[in-house]
């Protein structure tokens, strides 16, 4: 029963995409319970393996192998760790909150909308999971037909089309050269086995070569400089529900494929090439921060922090120590809580007065005083204030990434100090000043549906923040065993 945990947490939603199809169009409430439900269970599966992980394992724990391709050595392998336990949960937790904050919002094709969301749990929770390289590119690249759809069916706004095909071709694009790499890795290794292939060992110019068409797929995910202009486009466009898992969990994807196989697969390669990294990372950090400043759109402005806060992870990841790479997880966790919470905060306002500009808001402070309690604690969570969780996540980075390079340490923490600036300075004109009555005649406080929503996301966050132990000793031996990798 434990051992299949992971089975269960992959097929819930599976089970919910099939109640759907046989459930008549005109019931939405019950399509909405369905959809829901099955999701809901998703997240209680993945916390049980929480529950019944070793945190005294650094190897990988209720693996479950099931033959797909036996005669080529490819086979569907389940299988966690502690760097993907909790991007597990983080994507099992969003999931619901997502189908939650659309059961008002969403009324044309309900059903569709639904199936999507539980497609993509599926996806993403085989991405997270999945222990054979090509069955990772396959999740990995299906995730974009679902998101893809999110956005150019219900997106929000006039060139919602436009901003699903950049987000589709600028990560497809990335994703194909890494193909070439993996059907090399197999006529090489004879399997796609990923504990097979850590075990072998390639030269330094196969390496070389392979690591950069990695870089190029997962570096469009992130994103990173220059292919980041897919992100604020999609986000605008995207329905609050979209650009809640684009934030959460799916630039987490590329961060995660950094850590699982460039780093232990190929080694020599991610030392030679750490300046490039370095570098691009952190002109990402300065540049999009300041951009973040000069953007009237409430969601543009929140995109372009994502990026920075991202491209500060990678710099954390690319410390090749564990303060840094366990920094770098948790920041990633601490982002999905973060960004997420502030894109639910943009979506409350934007179903009542239907606009995200900036400057049509003011003084909310007096007439919606729980609404902005919470875009407060969010905010200052944003930037990385103490007892929050990216305070304990970017000082981690920090400090680990000090410990190899203090003139990147400085430059990524620039972007800690212009963070406090953009996100300050958002609150200021959102919550004070004179109420703009012409552009909203009626003002309405958070409901009781979406204080549910936000009171996961406000515990996740405190509790890292004061407690982050709780995360940390999970999270330990799997980043020992990779750093052992990387250096032996």
């Amino acid at each position: 029963m434990v051992k299949n945990l992971l089975i269960y947490t992959l097929l819930f939603p599976i089970f919910g995409i099939v109640l759907l199809l046989f459930t008549p169009a005109k019931k939405l409430k019950l399509m909405k319970l369905i959809a829901l439900t099955s999701a809901s269970l998703s997240f209680t599966t993945s916390l049980l393996v929480w529950g019944f992980f070793q945190n005294s394992v650094g190897s990988f724990q209720f693996v479950v192998k099931l033959f797909w391709f036996p005669n080529f050595n490819i086979n569907f392998i389940l299988g966690v760790d502690g760097i993907s336990l909790f991007f597990l949960l983080l994507t099992t937790l969003l999931i619901p909150l997502c189908l939650l904050t659309s059961w008002n919002s969403v009324s044309t094709n309900v059903k569709e909308f639904l199936i999507a969301f539980l497609v993509l749990d599926f996806f993403l929770i085989g991405t997270f999971c999945v222990l054979d390289l090509l069955l990772f590119y396959i999740f990995f690249e299906s995730v974009l037909i679902p998101m893809f759809l999110i956005i150019g069916i219900w997106g929000s706004r006039e060139r919602k089309i436009l901003a699903s095909y950049y987000f589709f071709l600028y990560t497809l694009l990335g994703s194909v050269v890494m193909l070439l790499s993996i059907l090399y890795i197999f006529s090489q290794v004879g399997t796609t086995d990923y504990e097979t292939l850590l075990t072998f060992g390639f030269s330094d110019i196969e390496q070389k070569i392979m690591w950069l068409t990695f870089f190029i797929a997962f570096a469009s995910k992130v994103p990173m400089l220059p292919v980041h202009l897919w992100l604020p486009e999609a986000h605008v466009e995207a329905p609050t529900a979209g650009s809640v898992i684009l934030a959460g969990v799916l630039l987490k994807l590329g961060t995660y494929g950094f850590i699982r196989f460039s780093l232990p697969l190929f080694p020599k390669a991610s030392f030679f090439f750490t300046p490039l990294v370095y570098t691009i990372a952190a002109v990402g950090i300065i540049y999009t921060s300041f951009t973040a400043i000069r953007q009237t759109d409430f969601k543009r402005i929140i995109a372009y922090t994502s990026i920075a806060h991202m491209n500060l992870v990678i710099i954390g990841i690319f410390s090749f120590n564990n303060i840094g790479l366990e920094g770098a997880i948790l920041q990633s966790l601490s982002h999905g809580f973060v960004a997420s919470a502030l894109f639910l905060v943009i979506g409350v306002v934007y179903d009542r007065y239907r606009t995200r500009i900036v400057q049509y808001y003011g003084g909310l402070a007096t007439v919606m005083p729980l609404y902005i309690a919470v875009f407060l604690f969010f905010t200052i969570a944003n930037i990385a204030f103490p007892g929050t969780s990216s305070f304990v996540g970017e000082f981690l980075i920090l400090v680990g990434s000090f410990k190899v390079n203090t003139t990147i340490t400085f430059l990524g923490a620039t972007g800690v100090i212009i963070s406090g600036a953009y996100s300050l300075w958002l609150f200021n004109r959102i919550a004070f000043g004179n109420l703009k009555i012409q552009y909203t005649q009626t003002f309405l406080d958070l409901s009781f549906r979406e204080s549910i929503l936000f009171l996961p996301l406000i515990l996740g966050t405190f509790i890292i923040g004061i407690y982050p132990n709780i995360f940390l000793s999970s999270i330990h031996m799997s980043v020992n065993y990779l750093v052992e990798l990387l250096y032996f």
